[in-house]
């Protein structure tokens, strides 16, 4: 029997939070799916775990450690489900994900992805509350997705079919390709909102990619880009001050957050880049210029700049 929905989960060294990911999956109230795990090169116990499933669901590949996006393009390639869902190996869903995202999905042929809420664990305060998303499908739909990635990858479903016309996640970066991705889909159909928290992003010690914050804000610009160069209708539509905005202006505003943090290491990449393509107002590259100098140099400037308040 080809299941209807295919999930994807690539995995290394998942020992830790895999098995409470895994029930998560196998307690869906909709059940007619199959579940790829593709282990990326783990040396820990994640293999004796995935071994000690008893589920005819479950189907195991192993991928030498070549990174996450050759690992969800793999189970791809594997999937035979009509709907794709992805969901990381250290994140969970509630019961009725399955059912209501396919419900909205399966609804109207028209729509290619369904997206929900979630809930940050591990997070205090207002981060760690459930949140859930607007409806986008409306005319500002292409804006607001350039604004920034509007959904954790274990928060949506998606029709495989558009996927593929999509191309698949671009191995070319590191943070941002599922957000590239999820723009190329939306660019094909209609995407829907199911407005309840079904999903859950844990947030722990371990090595999260999104930790390097000058690689996740260069990473998204490039992916913006991507996205642009492939629909230059979409450049026309928008008009260049508002994809400066979205892009450039975006980064700088990046930028700027990390520098008056004094978060000089993830700064410097970002400040240097826009720089010296010639971006940003007069006040912004003045701000931005001591990153072209030394480290050292660039320190003493921003304290100097906090102790006498200019």
């Amino acid at each position: 029997m080809i299941p209807i929905v295919s999930i994807i989960m690539p995995c290394l060294n998942g020992e830790r939070h895999i098995q409470a990911t895994i029930d998560s999956v196998l307690v869906q109230t909709f059940n007619d799916f199959e579940l790829i795990v593709v282990d990326n090169g783990s040396t820990d116990r994640t293999s004796e775990i995935l071994g000690s499933v008893n589920d005819p669901r479950l189907r195991v590949l192993t991928l030498p450690e070549r990174g996450v996006s050759r690992a969800r393009n793999l189970g791809l390639r594997e999937a035979r489900g009509a709907f794709i869902a992805f969901l990381d190996s250290d994140d969970t869903w509630s019961a009725e994900f399955l059912e209501k995202m396919h419900m909205a999905l399966a609804s109207d042929s028209k729509v290619v992805l369904a997206y929900c809420g979630w809930q940050n664990l591990g997070l205090p305060g207002l981060r760690g509350e459930p949140f859930v998303p607007p409806d986008y499908e409306n005319p500002g739909k292409t804006a607001a997705l350039l604004e920034g990635c509007r959904w954790p990858i274990h928060a949506c479903l998606t029709r495989h079919a558009a996927i593929v016309q999509a191309g698949g996640f671009n191995t070319q970066l590191t943070i941002a390709e599922d957000y590239l991705l999820w723009m190329e889909v939306s660019a094909i159909g209609s995407i829907i909102r199911v407005p309840e928290v079904l999903a859950q992003y844990r947030h722990h010690n371990g090595l999260q990619a999104t930790h390097n914050l000058a690689l996740a804000a260069l990473d998204t610009f490039r992916a913006k880009e991507m996205f642009l160069r492939r629909h230059p209708q979409i450049v026309r539509q928008l008009g260049p001050g508002k994809i400066e905005s979205l892009t450039w202006d975006k980064l700088i505003q990046q930028g700027n957050a990390l520098h008056w943090q004094g978060d000089l290491k993830n700064v410097r990449p970002i400040f240097r880049k826009t720089l010296l393509t010639g971006h940003g107002s007069l006040s912004a590259k003045l701000r931005m210029l001591p990153s072209l100098l030394p480290l050292s140099v660039h320190r003493a400037i921003l304290a100097a700049k906090k102790r006498f308040n200019f």
